[in-house]
């Protein structure tokens, strides 16, 4: 999974065909979506996707009537895949003070996960995992 995605964040009225029409959208722009999350609450959906080009998702989605409310750069760690690797890796963040808002696993082989970290510092929640 490279290094060089960034998250982007909408949202959308919780509804039939709300994927579709982010995805038909970044389909239409040649913009592959590496990773997503969805989550729904009081009948809106909040989703973000990690793509590695955010000016071509931009545009595509906001031609679409698709406000994106937020882009940032996430940290990328690779963590054994084993029982507790995630606990020590959050241990660390929260020792240096680091609030962890979004996080995904984007890819697992050979015994090992890549996550991508979603906090207000990419480059200093990088250096506490390592």
């Amino acid at each position: 999974m490279p290094s060089h995605l960034k998250e982007l964040r909408v949202s959308m009225e919780d509804k039939p065909g709300a994927i579709a029409k982010l995805a038909s959208a970044l389909g239409k722009a040649s913009v592959n979506i590496e990773s997503i999350s969805a989550a729904t609450s009081g009948g809106s959906g909040d989703i973000r996707i990690l793509v590695a080009d955010t000016a071509a998702a931009r545009k595509a989605l906001e031609a679409a009537g698709i406000k994106v409310a937020g882009e940032r750069e996430m940290a990328f760690v690779d963590l054994e895949d084993r029982p507790g690797s995630l606990a020590a890796a959050a241990e660390k963040l929260a020792a240096q003070q680091i609030n962890v808002d979004s996080i995904y696993v984007v890819a697992a082989a050979g015994g090992k996960k890549q996550l991508a970290i979603g906090t207000s510092d990419a480059a200093k929640a990088r250096s506490a995992i390592r």
